[in-house]
């Protein structure tokens, strides 16, 4: 862990435009909604990055699978006195399994006193193509987000639509909206592909055959331009929603082309003038 550590400080201190780092908490489900998880001790990476860059972590927890609410408070209290004080609250994979933690928006809530008094904020992930997201959103931002990361986004159409029904409802309910981060992710093989399909990113047909290059070039100019694309739509409808960047790393065997995308997206923002 060490050696990895060292390589996202470093790498951290490269680039300072960089707000925080997100550090997920990977759970495969069987089809019994049980979860499998596939990370070590995120909690301990997350401070001993911070702690060694000065950047903010934000750290993941699939509330789904959470026993109780003393539970899910005690992972939070953990966090906090390891030094993170924001966090992402994610759902379950499947709208048909009972499972047995809270909602998104119930967590946000039970979280949001702990969180709010370490000046730190609570994050969700959106789904762009899911019926009715813009009020998901609307609850979630009542309950406690301060800002959402989309799955790893492709076509900028769908996600341009929701930014603007989301902003809408906003107005019309006069709630401050959070702040959307498109996510971005380098693809430089099919078992890249595979992976952010698992992760439900939705792949146009007409894009798919473009996206894989060996150096990871093709996906770093689709981000790009995807991020064009969604500035020009929000900008042209008047969308006052705060938009940012988040660049994953879908893999380590491809961390070097994750660096040049994340490059190549902050010299974007800093034309732009917006977030990352």
């Amino acid at each position: 862990m060490a050696a990895y550590v060292q390589r996202v400080v470093s790498l951290l201190d490269e680039h300072r435009r960089v707000d925080a780092f997100v550090v997920p908490e990977l759970v495969s489900e069987n089809h019994h909604g049980e979860p499998h998880y596939r990370s070590g001790d995120v909690g301990e990476f997350a401070s001993r990055v911070s702690e060694g860059s000065g950047c903010e972590a934000i750290l993941n927890k699939v509330v789904a699978h959470v026993r109780s609410s003393a539970e899910l408070e005690q992972w939070c209290r953990t966090a906090l006195d390891r030094g993170t004080r924001n966090v992402m609250l994610i759902g379950g994979t499947s709208r048909y399994i009972p499972y047995p933690g809270p909602s998104v928006a119930r967590a946000n809530a039970a979280l949001l006193p702990l969180i709010r008094a370490r000046s730190g904020v609570i994050g969700n992930v959106l789904i762009p193509h899911r019926e009715h997201e813009g009020y998901r959103m609307l609850t979630k931002t009542r309950s406690g987000a301060a800002f959402f990361t989309t799955q790893i986004v492709f076509d900028p159409a769908p996600i341009s639509e929701l930014i603007y029904e989301y902003g809408r409802l906003c107005g019309a309910y006069e709630v401050t909206p959070s702040a959307v981060l498109l996510s971005v992710a380098p693809v430089a093989d099919e078992e890249d592909l595979e992976f952010v399909r698992w992760l439900g990113a939705e792949i146009p047909a007409r894009i798919e055959g473009h996206l894989v290059s060996e150096d990871g070039s093709a996906s770093i100019e689709s981000a790009v331009g995807t991020w064009r694309a969604v500035v020009r739509a929000a900008r042209a409808k008047g969308v006052t929603v705060p938009l940012g960047l988040n660049v994953e790393v879908v893999s380590p065997r491809h961390f070097a082309v994750a660096v040049k995308m994340l490059a190549a997206v902050e010299a974007e923002i800093e034309y732009t003038g917006e977030g990352l």
